[in-house]
């Protein structure tokens, strides 16, 4: 499962930590916490109220629950260790030694940052380049191979593609999603009139 080429692609990128140890922080917070900018992001779009961006976040939603779901069947029928586990490697942050081929790092980073590609946001270049970084960056930690990431970014790249086209192409599917978004938005305008109504001013 594990090639030779593999190995030293992750061993020469995992042993830059000693080499430009001034990266090591930067490279901590991307293999991390950068996964919380993507969830800012979509609680920013979804609150935006803009139906089309509660459409997007229902893609990528949809997306990455996919992803996941292929990851756990693919790390049961094909399991491999991580690379501290079976290497002497320089590991940057703790990590529990389960599978670590395919990367959900890099399966939900690559489907959410492909589903603001392909829904046209701004600064999609941006989300792209926090994606990369993100895999780059569980290699140069020494939790995850260089295979591990390509394998996660292509199946984060094919669920979001493949979620978009059906809601693109399918009438169920974009009829689910609808009902969906009418019931949830039927709530919040409940929420929101009581919210706001004035209170009776006692007699």
């Amino acid at each position: 499962m594990l090639s030779n080429l593999d190995y030293q692609i992750f061993h020469f990128i995992n042993e830059q930590a000693n080499s430009f140890s001034v990266l090591n922080g930067l490279m901590r917070f991307f293999a991390e916490d950068a996964q919380y900018v993507f969830s800012l992001a979509l609680l920013l779009y979804w609150f935006s109220r803009n139906k089309l961006n509660r459409k997007m976040i229902i893609s990528a939603v949809v997306s990455v629950c996919l992803g996941m779901g292929i990851s756990f069947i693919i790390g049961h029928l094909v399991y491999r260790d991580r690379p501290f586990v079976t290497h002497a490697a320089i590991q940057l942050i703790k990590h529990p030694a389960n599978a670590s081929f395919p990367s959900d790092h890099a399966i939900g980073a690559f489907a959410l940052a492909v589903t603001f590609w392909l829904y046209g946001k701004r600064f999609r270049l941006s989300w792209l380049a926090v994606a990369l970084l993100i895999g780059f960056s569980r290699i140069w930690a020494g939790v995850h191979y260089p295979s591990d990431i390509a394998a996660g970014a292509l199946i984060g790249t094919l669920c979001a593609v493949s979620t978009r086209y059906l809601l693109l192409r399918f009438k169920r599917p974009q009829q689910l999603a609808d009902s969906c978004l009418k019931l949830y938005e039927k709530v919040e305008h409940k929420i929101w009139s009581k919210s706001t109504k004035p209170q009776s001013e006692d007699a």
